[in-house]
């Protein structure tokens, strides 16, 4: 596991040192031994490592990483560079196009929303390759909740995009008048259509962070 050293470092260090941490520790150390476990060891942190805390504009949570081969990067809802692009995120990229009119690319490598201030948070950090969930309640939601109370901590405004069930649970974390919280269904195809497009929340954090006096995120991913 690849070590935090920016400034998520302070806010989050105590993690380090309680017991929960300790145990999933060793259960992901054993489970990358033993399995193909996804995203690459290194990778587990990046949605830290792109977006030093004192840089977070928008939150966007994800549950947990994508399971299968060659896609999970520690971005959630991205997959590296010359993946095929999974169904949630062309739906996300439908609704980029209806609400900005941004093109749909080529690719889904999230990256460049990441470098801007998108924290891109998976929930649980890790999976068990082809085994959906199977990292779920080892302490990953412990440490991501840690995640998320910094950010609810900072005295400055924030967008939060919670997109079905397991994210919109969060809400009632989320307790700063600063920030802007916005609740809707996933983009999974199963949900999309029942209140995810048309919600048009690019814009809405767009303009939300423009009337704060904060530069807007550029959503265009480019083509490769």
């Amino acid at each position: 596991m690849g070590a935090i050293t920016n400034d998520w470092l302070d806010a989050i260090s105590e993690e380090f040192s309680k017991s929960y941490y300790r145990e999933l520790y060793n259960f992901v150390k054993d489970e990358y031994s033993r399995y193909v476990i996804y995203p690459p060891s290194d990778d587990i942190f990046n949605a830290f490592h792109f977006t030093p805390l004192s840089n977070v504009k928008v939150v966007i949570l994800g549950q947990d990483p994508y399971h299968g081969p060659g896609q999970a990067h520690g971005l959630c809802f991205s997959v590296k560079k010359n993946i095929d692009i999974p169904p949630s995120l062309v739906n996300i990229y439908k609704e980029l196009n209806s609400d900005l009119g941004c093109y749909i690319p080529n690719n889904g490598y999230l990256e460049k929303w990441a470098k801007q201030g998108v924290l891109m948070l998976n929930t649980v950090l890790t999976v068990r390759a082809g085994v959906a969930n199977s990292h779920q309640n080892k302490g990953w939601e412990l440490f991501t909740d840690a995640a998320i109370n910094a950010v609810n901590s900072l005295d400055r405004p924030v967008v939060y995009m919670l997109w079905g069930r397991p994210a919109r649970t969060k809400a009632k974390m989320l307790n700063n008048p600063r920030h802007l919280i916005l609740e809707s269904a996933h983009p999974s195809p199963l949900s999309a259509y029942k209140g995810f497009f048309g919600t048009k929340q690019f814009s809405r954090a767009n303009e939300f962070l423009t009337a704060n006096g904060i530069e807007p995120i550029d959503w265009q991913i480019e083509n490769i």
